[in-house]
């Protein structure tokens, strides 16, 4: 321990102020119980009452008592034992080979050998069994649904269901979403797939139909995509996803719900319409089905009224038997085999020209390499379905995660998924991610692992293999009412702008920007441009922080702002001022500017003023020294004649001549020495000008003392110690001392690797708290002309 601070205690400890403390503390309690017993005749319920909420009022009002010296920084280094931490070079750690990190590599990248062995099949079994079967059976719907949302044939659905949730079963980290189809991708996939193929060339230069070419559109861009995904996750890119805040994607699935609705809406009117792709697309989309009206099949609308009917009621009933019912009512699925029946048993697109699936292959198809000569036309599209799919189920698995209380590891997720969407490609595969209703549907229904996820997809498998073909008859009506009906969720996303009304309107203006630049720029543009302005909103917060003046607490050591809090008062003669952001390169020049203008005094006029007025003074001086030097020449040369003159007239010439010549040299000599003296007194009369600015007849600053309080600064650039340097050098300038407060210690290495101190500003002028440097600046206010430096030397 220092020795000035034992100092310090046992000059306490003989004064008998800490036995006082310590006594006072004690004592007050006991009297205060002592005056309570004494009244204990109406009961003792009553009196226990009575002390009970005595002693909740003393508590209330009990003070803590902190003794401790004042500390700068120096003393606080010393005190605490200072040192720098030592730095650890994890990149170390990836070259070193030993059988124990290739098997924690190995657990890394591959969790299902992790946790499938120490699997609880008595406990979690049949709730994954139930749970996968709940989710086949909307996975398969949804599947086939979705595919046609992605512009590609029902069966290629089916595929994106089966083949990358068994990947994500050995890869993910997550327990519990649900990997597939995607109504937000589908509709990104089905975008790039349409406006492609809208070019009678692009489909040639394929030599395929239209169809083929969307196929190979799709499974291309899956491969780019899971290309993407892995590659970002083995260099650790998952916090990527920390730039898209809640507000932007919550509004982002909006928007992308809103443009699956009006993709759906040729199959609820049984219109054909044009490809729109682009900026303005779905403007152009909603206006063509407003102009073909009249072309509807009612059949169809009929068709896909009853069933989306259906489907809500379905749902209304699941939701009210929740409690009651050990599985949810397989709405969707008994939706689908019903439709599928009455279509194939009333004839309903021979007879209504409802349009119907068509042909389903049955059976797996052979693996097929992507389409290299497309990479370079996707690469854009695949870049953004990335990053979107991503941050969909990377954000449901934290929902998860935090409620069942396990990790998820960003980064192996991006892996997983990016190997699902890879290996899917060469399977002809969609881009996946994991859908938000299934995800709930395999929580709720007692799932624990993804051994859920593997029995959906086996499910699948069945479908795919065997039964896939019974579908054919199936009304795409039912499908596009299966897909509005799903997006529920979605648009009940909308009631976030009268949240955010009320709770943050920068995030509003966040959820209201990505929502219009992604309906009317399209899905890709839209994320592009909703990022750039919430990242551009962050840069304007940190440049327009919040500048305060603080005040003391009464009777504690607390500092608030005075315009916030009534009972704060300045402390006389002392300012402490505060930023609610760091500073940097970006608002250095406004935190100054702000300072100035919070302090009350126009410094950069006050320091003008000085120098002129010195400079004034200087030029007087000067001529005042001119016309005492001439003076002063004018009477040695009178002196020097007037020798002459009274010469005796005994004297020979020599002796005159003599004399003469030394009394002139005398006299030369004197007159250097008094050069000399009006030198020297010229320069103590320029020091005595500079001192203060009373002298110079210029207003003085309402306060002695500046405090920068710096608790909100996590790190400091150049521009950031180059402004504090010029703070301190203006503020001193106009006899004003400064101390920065409350500065952390990587703060303060960085100001000392900046060279930030010198002789004249030291760590004496740094303290622990704001407190400390208010103490310190009262007992040490500066008293006399002093130079600057000579006056912050403590």
């Amino acid at each position: 321990m220092p020795a000035w601070f034992s100092a310090w205690r046992h000059l306490l400890a003989g004064s008998g102020l800490l036995g006082e403390l310590s006594e006072k503390r004690h004592t007050s309690c006991p009297q205060r119980a002592m005056g309570l017993s004494d009244g204990s005749d109406h009961g003792t319920q009553q009196t226990e009452a009575l002390l009970s909420a005595a002693q909740e009022m003393e508590l209330q009002r009990r003070d803590y008592h902190v003794e401790r010296p004042l500390l700068n920084q120096e003393q606080l280094e010393d005190l605490g034992h200072w040192g720098p931490v030592s730095k650890t070079y994890q990149w170390r750690t990836w070259f070193r080979c030993s059988r124990a990190r290739a098997y924690s590599l190995l657990l890394q990248h591959v969790p299902v050998l992790g946790w499938l062995p120490r699997y609880p099949v008595r406990e979690w079994l049949l709730g994954d069994l139930l749970s996968g079967l709940s989710v086949a059976i909307m996975q398969l719907p949804q599947g086939l649904a979705y595919a046609l949302l992605a512009g590609l044939p029902p069966m290629f659905g089916l595929y994106s269901s089966f083949y990358p949730v068994f990947v994500y079963f050995l890869f993910g980290t997550s327990r519990h979403i649900s990997v597939g189809t995607f109504a937000v991708m589908s509709v990104m996939v089905g975008g790039v797939t349409e406006s492609l193929t809208a070019d009678e060339a692009f489909v040639k230069g394929l030599n395929t139909t239209v169809d083929g070419a969307r196929v190979q559109v799709a499974y291309t861009l899956s491969f780019l995509v899971g290309l993407f995904q892995v590659g970002l996750g083995l260099v650790h890119f998952g916090f990527v996803v920390t730039y898209l805040s809640e507000p932007l994607v919550r509004s982002y699935t909006t928007a992308a719900s809103v443009q699956v609705l009006v993709s759906q809406l040729k199959y609820v009117f049984g219109i054909k319409l044009n490809s729109h792709s682009g900026p303005l697309s779905v403007i152009y989309t909603v206006l063509e089905v407003c102009a073909k009206l009249p072309e509807t099949v009612p059949g169809t609308v009929v068709t896909a009224i009853v069933a989306g009917v259906v489907l809500v009621l379905v749902k209304l009933l699941n939701e009210k038997l929740h409690g009651r019912l050990p599985l949810p009512i397989p709405g969707e699925l008994l939706t689908l085999i019903g439709a599928t029946a009455i279509s194939y048993g009333v004839k309903l697109n021979d007879r209504f020209e409802v349009d119907v699936v068509g042909n389903i292959t049955t059976g797996l198809i052979p693996p097929v390499a992507p389409k290299t000569e497309l990479f370079a036309t996707l690469v854009g599209n695949a870049f953004a379905i990335a990053v979107v799919g991503f941050a969909i189920a990377i954000s449901l698995g934290k929902i998860f995660a935090l409620r069942h209380g396990y990790r998820v590891d960003s980064n192996q997720e991006l892996v997983a998924l990016g190997l699902s969407n890879l290996i899917g490609g060469f399977f002809q595969c969609f881009p996946v991610s994991c859908s938000m209703s299934r995800s709930l549907v395999q929580e709720s229904t007692g799932g624990n692992t993804q051994v859920a996820g593997a029995v959906s997809s086996l499910f699948i498998l069945l479908i795919i293999v065997k039964l896939g073909e019974l579908f054919r008859d199936l009304p795409k009506a039912v499908l596009a009412a299966v897909i509005i009906v799903n997006l529920k969720g979605m648009m009940k996303q909308f009631s976030d702008i009268c949240s955010l009304w009320k709770a943050n309107r920068v995030d509003l203006l966040i959820w209201l920007v990505t929502f219009v630049a992604t309906i009317l720029l399209n899905l890709d543009i839209g994320l592009a441009v909703s990022i750039v302005f919430s990242l551009l909103l962050v840069v304007v917060r940190m440049q327009l922080p919040h500048y305060s003046i603080l005040g003391q607490v009464p009777d504690t050591d607390i500092y608030r702002d005075v315009a916030e809090y009534s009972g704060a008062k300045e402390v006389p003669g002392v300012k402490v001022f505060r930023s609610s952001a760091t500073m940097y390169f970006a608002n250095a020049e406004l935190y100054s500017d702000s300072l100035k203008e919070k302090c009350g005094v126009d410094v950069d006029r006050l320091i003008t003023q000085k120098k002129k007025r010195i400079k004034k003074q200087e030029m007087k001086i000067k001529k005042q020294m001119k016309k005492a030097k001439k003076s002063q020449k004018q009477a040695a040369s009178s002196k020097i004649s007037s020798v002459s003159v009274n010469v005796n007239v005994n004297t020979s010439f020599e002796d005159v001549k003599s004399n003469d010549v030394e009394g002139f040299e005398a006299k030369v000599h004197q007159g250097e020495e008094l050069e000399d003296v009006v030198a020297s007194n010229q320069e103590d009369a320029k020091a005595s000008a500079m001192t203060s600015l009373k002298s110079l007849g210029l207003p003085q600053p309402g306060f002695h003392s500046l405090i920068l309080d710096l608790s909100t600064v996590s790190f400091v650039d150049t521009v950031c110690i180059k402004n504090l340097k010029n703070i301190f050098r203006d503020f001193r300038e106009i006899e004003v001392e400064v101390y920065i407060a409350a500065c952390y210690s990587p703060v303060v290495t960085q100001l000392e690797a900046g060279h930030f101190f010198d002789e004249s500003i030291t760590k004496q002028h740094v303290f622990a708290s704001v407190h400390d440097a208010v103490t310190f600046a009262l007992h040490h206010r500066k008293s006399g002309p002093k130079s600057p430096v000579l006056a912050t030397k403590l």
